[in-house]
């Protein structure tokens, strides 16, 4: 089977980012920094969130299918900066050229690493591959919106209509998986600051097994797994996490009552 690789980034807005685009006083600490960027992006917009390519990717969460094992990880380590933690994404992609799964990956996940990625100078050959090296990435791509290689569930559900856009925790919980768990995205910055970062993680990586968990009963809905086969892939996961001393996978399962 070609393996499935669901995944979630965390981010907080790129202090050292802002400075260097903006002329701003050397005095100005990076609290005062990010009060002035989010005054300007309200003017601006109406909504204090930074742009693309101001998102600073704090975590990377995945979950692995293979033929024979399900594995859910964070990548790299807490103190591993940016670019390491980008690099090993796409290294990822480059060993095992995976379907990759998202849940608005094509509106904000991809997007924020492609321009962190670019600014790191992160090499990402397979990724960009539109079919020079590899013929079927003509017609399948991971760039492409309406291609496969890249799925993002949020997108294909709601018809590529952004009005019909659901939230992953309402879907989630909608379909009897547990949801978000102490945490959302609007709260990571300010758990980074508090140097809760492997808090953060354990949140992204629940997200990434919601985000797999709806993928399951998405293929469900489109014939491409029986009932049995949906029965053993949610099991397994089950299965995973009862093997997990970890206490979010412990919360998780508690959670998890239904489906």
């Amino acid at each position: 089977m070609t393996p499935i690789l669901v995944f979630d980034i965390e981010t907080v807005p790129d202090v050292s980012g802002i400075r260097r685009i903006s002329d701003l006083p050397a005095e100005l600490d990076d609290a005062g920094v990010l009060d002035w960027y989010a005054q300007k992006r309200r003017v601006a917009t109406g909504s204090d969130f930074a742009q693309h390519y101001l998102q600073q990717v704090v975590a990377i969460a995945c979950a692995l299918r293979t033929a024979n094992d399900l594995k859910l990880w964070s990548i790299g380590e807490p103190a591993d900066p940016e670019p390491e933690l980008i690099r090993r994404f796409f290294d990822g992609v480059e060993r095992f050229t995976p379907q990759l799964v998202s849940w608005n990956g094509g509106g904000f996940d991809l997007p924020v690493l492609n321009h962190r990625a670019l600014i790191h100078g992160v090499v990402a050959e397979k990724y960009w591959d539109w079919g020079d090296q590899d013929r079927d990435f003509k017609w399948n791509s991971y760039l492409g919106r309406y291609h496969t290689r890249h799925l993002d569930l949020m997108d294909v559900v709601a018809m590529y209509q952004p009005r019909a856009n659901a939230p992953l925790d309402a879907i989630a919980r909608l379909c009897g998986f547990p949801g978000k768990l102490g945490m959302d995205g609007s709260q990571v910055a300010a758990a980074v600051a508090r140097g809760e970062l492997a808090e953060v993680r354990n949140y992204c990586e629940t997200d990434v097994l919601n985000t797999y968990l709806v993928y399951q009963r998405f293929r469900l809905m489109r014939g491409e797994l029986s009932a049995g086969e949906y029965a053993k892939e949610l099991a397994l996961a089950r299965d995973k996490l009862a093997a997990s001393d970890a206490p979010h996978w412990k919360a998780f399962l508690a959670a998890w009552t239904v489906a």
